[in-house]
């Protein structure tokens, strides 16, 4: 089985730090990627032709970054069937808080799974994409399980040497 890629969208070059946090989180787990700038506002047409194409050109889940009104999740969401993270981003004088409510108030009939405001969000998201492609490859599913297994073992660590301080 060919494994699924992930497509994601942001609407500016000033999304692009925080997104990468997505696509780090993805290539932890050899999982294919695509970035694109893709504005649901200035370049509608480009995010239809990303979107309208996007299941054919082995893509298996969308993730978008946006900010403010945080449109493009829900545009995205609105032209596929495939599963769309949001990543609310920090881009206006609301600190993220405007991005996040946008992108967790979709409106019943089109879902569009979001994450946490920023990088960690951003990450989570690259982690979430993981999980639903997991579902159909076992191979993500049990490099997953040894992710999180992981990250308990260095918590243990942290608390052992914490209790050595005392």
């Amino acid at each position: 089985m060919t494994q699924k890629k992930v497509l994601i969208l942001m609407g500016s070059d000033s999304d692009l730090k925080v997104m990468d946090k997505a696509a780090e989180a993805l290539k932890g787990f050899g999982i294919a990627y695509e970035m694109h700038i893709a504005s649901a506002h200035r370049t509608p047409k480009k995010v239809m032709d990303l979107v309208g194409g996007a299941r054919q050109n082995g893509f298996g889940v969308i993730i978008c970054g946006a900010g403010m009104a945080a449109h493009l999740g829900g545009v995205v969401a609105a032209h596929t069937t495939l599963p769309v993270i949001g990543v609310p981003l920090a881009a206006g004088s609301l600190g993220g808080v405007d991005a996040l409510l946008a992108t967790v108030q979709m409106p019943p009939g089109i879902p569009v799974a979001c994450v946490g405001v920023g990088g960690p969000g951003a990450t989570n998201a690259g982690l979430l994409a993981a999980s639903i492609l997991a579902v159909h490859d076992e191979k993500i599913e049990g490099q997953l399980g040894q992710y999180r297994k992981d990250m308990v073992k260095k918590i243990e660590e942290k608390d052992a040497a914490l209790q050595q301080r005392a």
